[in-house]
This record gives C-alpha cells, structure tokens and sequence, in this order.
C-alpha cells in the first residue's frame, strides 16, 4: 500500500522529468503548414509536368 505522500511525491518526479519543448528557432504551426504542401497539390504539380 502506498501513501498518499509517496504518490505526490512520485506524480512531481514524474513531471519534473517531462523535457519542455525548446522554441528557439522553432516554426509557428501556419508557417510549417504553409511550407508544407498537401498531397493533392503535389499530385497536382506532378500531373502537370507530365503533361507540359
């Protein structure tokens, strides 16, 4: 059986061990999606060169 000090004190080790994400340098997520193609602009640039 554990006490109820053992789970806090286990639930803040846990947590303090989760790594933050680093922002240095890091992409806003319209920025990624923006520089990111979807599939079907791909299949579409695709098929045009293929028929150029």
């Amino acid at each position: 059986m554990t006490t109820p000090e053992y789970i806090e004190w286990r639930v803040r080790r846990i947590n303090d061990n989760i790594p933050e994400p680093s922002h240095e340098g890091s992409q806003s997520i319209e920025e990624h999606l923006w520089v990111v193609p979807s599939e079907l602009e791909i299949i579409n640039q695709d098929f045009e060169r293929r028929n150029a």
